[in-house]
């Protein structure tokens, strides 16, 4: 019967038709494998809704399509090459490509023959993919319009990076998993007034400011107050100023909070605030950057059990103990996200639209 259909172009729109126009998009399927019961409940409403406008005189377009979804598929394609023993960086960027695209048009096949089997009435001579030659022109011609109206600018923030992907990802692809940590309360010398807490001794190396809550009485004499550390854990020259915050609970560790601007959103946005540096001490692989001594180039934690050591040597070390703490991961890749600062597009959302599609693409 669906052949028939086919046969007989039930579902092909005609742009010429007198008819009022009925149109929607067809929400487009990750190729990442096969359609769940969410994408069956989704393509039911939406037959539903196309049907009843066609048997109701309306010129019916319900446009098909499919979605590359980057990132998703090419972590599915990358964990089928470890299989193989291989990894992205053993293949050169078009024979990665070409694996990619390969999977990409398997699973877009068995998606688009899924649809089918429900009974879709889908107009398949208009059928789509977010890669092709009309969607990325799209795509191009909307960034450069609004870049053109003032809407896209570009600016350094703290955003999650996924140092296993090697990307950029957003909040939503964020998975949040309680573990156990070890929260450690230090001084960064012997002889600075302050002690604070932590789970990540390694970040304090790119500490520029201590804030405390404004109110709290043990700390009110040192607000403003400009503090320089030399030769913490034998790898960083530390300037640190007292800040008062009321986002700081008086309540957690000492009350007293180690303020690192470049790698963390709480602290980007106090640093932003109180006009302090950026110090970045991680990079993309979630080792220590250049210009820390015998900790760089070493992965986060075995830097931070060198700290931890070199503290306790020094008789820095107040208390460590076992605390309950949350581990965010990319929800992808698994990989363990580090907050870090990166020039990256943004989109002013307050901003009025104007004159959008103005421009000559």
């Amino acid at each position: 019967m669906y052949q028939l259909w086919l046969d007989n172009r039930c579902f092909a729109a005609n742009a010429n038709s007198d008819k009022p126009p009925f149109s929607m998009v067809l929400p487009p399927p990750n190729v990442t494998g096969v359609l769940h019961v969410g994408h069956g409940l989704m393509l039911v409403i939406q037959d539903i809704l196309a049907r009843f406008h066609r048997a109701n005189g309306y010129e019916t377009l319900w446009l098909p399509g499919t979605d590359h979804a980057s990132i998703a598929t090419q972590s599915k394609v990358e964990k089928m090459m470890s299989k193989e023993g291989l990894r992205r960086g053993d293949l050169s960027r078009e024979n990665f490509l070409d694996r990619i695209n390969a999977f990409a048009l398997e699973s877009q096949t068995t998606i688009l023959s899924q649809f089918k089997s429900m009974g879709a009435s889908l107009d398949w001579d208009r059928l789509t993919y977010t890669l092709d030659d009309t969607r990325v022109a799209a795509v191009r011609r909307a960034f450069i319009d609004m870049h053109k109206a003032g809407l896209i600018y570009q600016g350094d923030r703290v955003v999650n990076w996924d140092p296993k992907g090697q990307t950029v990802i957003s909040d939503d692809e964020v998975n949040h998993e309680e573990a156990k940590g070890t929260l450690y309360t230090f001084k960064y010398s012997a002889d600075f007034p302050i002690a604070i807490s932590t789970t990540r001794p390694e970040t304090k190396l790119g500490d520029t400011a201590i804030a405390v809550h404004p109110d709290d009485v043990r700390y009110q004499q040192y607000i403003g107050q400009t503090f320089d550390v030399k030769g913490f854990a034998d790898a960083a020259e530390l300037t640190i100023t007292v800040i008062a915050d009321r986002e700081v609970d008086p309540e957690f560790g000492t009350g007293a909070l180690g303020v690192t601007p470049a790698h963390s959103k709480t602290d980007e946005a106090m640093a932003r605030a109180n006009d302090l540096p950026f110090v970045a001490v991680i990079n993309e692989y979630a080792k220590i950057v250049d210009g820390f001594g015998q900790l760089s180039g070493k992965k986060t934690t075995v830097a931070r059990a060198e700290i931890v050591t070199w503290l306790e040597t020094n008789d820095l070390l107040i208390e460590s103990k076992e605390v309950d703490q949350n581990i965010s991961k990319a929800e992808r890749t698994g990989g363990i996200i580090e907050p870090l600062p990166k020039l990256q597009w943004w989109i002013d959302v307050n901003k009025e639209i104007t004159n959008l599609y103005e421009s000559n693409f």
